[in-house]
């Protein structure tokens, strides 16, 4: 742990730890329900959801998930100009929260997040899956956002499906791609999001 309360050393490196300020115009904007909103502020021209590899309830499949994560963050790439990405690991008891001392914000319903500040490497290699995932290599963070504010990905407690709000041409490239176009559906901010043969927990 650094000095200061604000900040933490991983790989040599000193990274930002968030607050409150960071996430307020998330929480200020999300409501609970069944329509994206309950994830992603109503403020985005585009919204999508991209169901986990693996049918609802059934053990993801490890290699896909894998391919997915990394074709997710090479479509977020593609949309941001290079700047810092602000990413938010879930406290679940049972996930890895990369920094476990540094301070936490809540966001949703009252559910604890580690946040920090570093970019798409990052977001790929920090976490380690935990053995209940079949020894999947990484998870990515439940949360993330670019400095700008640009898009932001959400991937709600216990659901099988991340909510990704940003510009039309990022969900046109979401939807295109062929490895996430399979479980990627284009949704409007006021439509129930839970993908077809899903269920919302």
């Amino acid at each position: 742990m650094s000095a200061a309360t604000n900040t933490r050393v991983k790989d040599g490196v000193v990274w930002r730890i968030g607050t409150e300020a960071e996430v307020a115009w998330i929480s200020a904007c999300t409501a609970s329900g069944p329509a994206i909103t309950a994830a992603i502020p109503p403020s985005f021209e585009g919204y999508s959801t991209l169901a986990h590899p693996g049918e609802a309830g059934v053990p993801r499949e490890v290699e896909q998930e894998d391919e997915q994560d990394r074709a997710l963050l090479a479509v977020l790439r593609a949309h941001t100009a290079p700047q810092p990405w602000w990413l938010a690991y879930l406290d679940t008891g049972a996930s890895d929260i990369v920094f476990p001392d540094a301070p936490m914000v809540e966001l949703y319903s009252h559910w604890r997040y580690v946040l920090v500040q570093a970019g798409p490497e990052q977001a790929g290699s920090w976490r380690p899956a935990g053995r209940w995932r079949n020894w999947k290599s990484t998870e990515l963070p439940e949360l993330m956002f670019p400095e700008d504010r640009s898009w932001l990905v959400s991937t709600l407690w216990d659901d099988d499906w991340t909510c990704i709000g940003g510009p039309p041409p990022l969900i046109a490239d979401l939807l295109a791609d062929p490895t996430l176009g399979r479980r990627a559906r284009q949704v409007t901010a006021e439509q129930d999001a839970t993908p077809p043969g899903y269920r919302a927990r």
